[in-house]
């Protein structure tokens, strides 16, 4: 995939990619010559928005989930250096992204309150009883009794 191509997700939903702007700079730590001379490291960011693709709770979702990766501007920010040749670094952030869109649409299952059964109320309040007798063992015998 190019810069200029659309990111596929899952369910058929594709990123638009004027909502993607690609970085190149230098990586950092070793390789030698190669870091040197090469711009393998990439920054990845997505107008999250500025998307019209994604509803406005699959936003919030992804808001959520992005975490420290979301920038004032409310944009999406992925760095990948980990690999040595920016082709990799660029796979490897168009990944992430896609990863974090597919976790956003997954609706979370709503919980439902429950009561505690009778028989679990009377089943916790006998291993109470239990345990303070257990500790009430423990103390000093007085010669009273």
């Amino acid at each position: 995939m190019t810069p200029d191509e659309d990111l596929r997700a899952a369910r058929g939903v594709r990123a638009k990619a004027d909502a993607m702007v690609w970085t190149f700079s230098r990586s950092s730590g070793a390789g030698g010559q190669n870091v040197n001379k090469v711009s393998s490291a990439v920054q990845l960011r997505f107008d999250l928005q500025g998307s019209a693709v994604l509803s406005e709770t699959v936003k919030q979702r992804l808001r959520r989930l992005a975490g420290r990766r979301l920038t004032d501007e409310g944009a999406v920010l992925i760095i990948a250096r980990t690999q040595r040749s920016q082709e990799q670094n660029r796979r490897d952030a168009e990944e992430r992204l896609a990863q974090l869109i597919e976790a956003a649409l997954v609706e979370p299952k709503k919980r439902h309150a429950t009561k505690p059964t009778r028989a679990s109320k009377v089943r916790r309040l006998d291993s109470k009883t239990r345990r303070s007798g257990i500790k009430r063992g423990r103390g000093r015998i007085s010669h009273d009794e």
